[in-house]
């Protein structure tokens, strides 16, 4: 199969190269940045996604395209707007209308985010399922971190969330995310096209970025313990997340793009093991040998963070066979390893 990888360059992308060039596959990059990892199996096209004269003759015999290139993190600020509205938005339109004149008839993959949920699932023990209504400064000044009910006041206890839940994006990042969706959704729709969107939830592993106010929180707790300081933990440290390994996330997307029968729509790919963010920092400074580096719980909080993310992964694995590997020991060991 001849596989197109946008943002083939970067973390995710480079593993997911990895994985197909292994899996005896063609391989196409289009990245706007040189590889850093190169495979030599891979063919890479330095140009803009969002060039839309490059299409015509990168997308000739491709049977299949995952589109991992887009701008990550929450922003730094909400001017940033312009340019995730950009690379995401755009960049996703200028692909389907290039993929849409060459009349492809292949399979779509597209690399979406746990971030399209804004906080996850939650039950009242007095009301039942109930949706997480956005913090408030009152509360979060006075420490009170968990999401309350809206009809009695009481804390709310997490859960899993599934791919039925609704969208509710809390930042710029995470609607870019739910709007890539969309867009390749109705592409598909017309086109006859399978699209599968993944939602990934917080990766980690070898090549992530750490010095990029961007990186995700086990990048920044690794650059923190290599300046020989202590991770810093907002809130109380209890946040839940499901972090998933960076080669368990190229897997699920070579399982997406090759599964029998297709699987279109959403698809959690997480670990299915919750860890709080405390536990994630404790693991890493243990793992990089620092124990007098253990985390410092500060109670800072943001206001647009959401306080339990964590995942149900049972529709990847009844439909594209995929289970995560990678034990969580074993993943902080080998992030907190990586050279700088």
């Amino acid at each position: 199969m001849k596989v197109l990888v946008t943002g083939g360059s970067g973390f995710i992308g480079s593993h997911l190269v990895d994985a197909l060039v292994d899996g005896d596959h063609e391989v196409v990059v289009v990245d706007r940045r040189p590889p850093e990892y190169p495979n030599p199996s891979a063919t890479y096209v330095e140009a803009d996604v969002r060039d839309p004269g490059m299409w015509p003759v990168l997308l000739g015999g491709v049977d299949a395209v995952s589109h991992q290139a887009a701008r990550v993190g929450l922003g730094v600020r909400f001017a940033d707007v312009t340019d995730y509205v950009a690379d995401n938005d755009t960049g996703t339109a200028v692909l389907l209308a290039a993929l849409d004149a060459a009349d492809f008839a292949g399979r779509l993959v597209l690399a979406s985010s746990m971030v399209v949920y804004g906080e996850g699932a939650y039950r009242c023990p007095s009301c039942g399922p109930m949706a997480a209504r956005p913090r408030t400064a009152e509360r979060l000044a006075v420490g009170r971190f968990e999401p309350d009910c809206a009809r009695c006041g009481a804390d709310l206890v997490p859960e899993a969330v599934t791919e039925e839940a609704p969208a509710d994006p809390r930042n710029t990042y995470a609607a870019t995310k739910l709007h890539q969706e969309h867009l390749c959704t109705v592409f598909g729709r017309e086109r006859g096209v399978p699209v599968t969107c993944l939602r990934y939830h917080n990766v980690y592993g070898p090549r992530c970025p750490v010095d990029t106010p961007y990186a995700g929180v086990a990048s920044l707790f690794v650059a923190a313990l290599r300046r020989g300081e202590a991770p810093r933990v907002f809130e109380d440290g209890a946040q839940r997340r499901d972090f998933v390994h960076v080669r368990d996330v190229a897997r699920a997307n070579v399982a997406a793009l090759a599964a029998e029968p297709a699987v279109t729509g959403a698809v959690n790919i997480a670990s299915g093991r919750p860890r709080t963010v405390l536990e994630l920092a404790t693991a890493l400074a243990a793992a990089a040998g620092r124990p007098d580096l253990a985390p410092v719980v500060t109670g800072q909080w943001r206001l647009g963070d959401v306080r339990h993310v964590t995942a149900s992964a049972d529709r990847a694995a009844t439909e594209l066979g995929f289970v995560a590997e990678v034990p969580f020991a074993t993943g902080m060991a080998e992030l907190a390893a990586t050279p700088a």
